[in-house]
């Protein structure tokens, strides 16, 4: 993995537990979720795209 990759995947995790915690602290937000399952898809064809170059 490049180091681009590395940080859209260390965005994703980081992404994940601000949502997560944001869900226990409020409520839950369908809209924090969708956010995240976007940044998600991205991250994975990201991963997808370098491991096939």
């Amino acid at each position: 993995m490049n180091g681009s990759t590395k940080t859209m995947g260390g965005l994703t995790v980081g992404t994940l537990v601000l949502a997560t915690a944001y869900s226990v602290a409020l409520e839950s937000n369908g809209w924090v979720w969708f956010g995240w399952v976007v940044l998600a898809m991205a991250t994975v064809s990201m991963v997808a795209t370098s491991h096939s170059v």
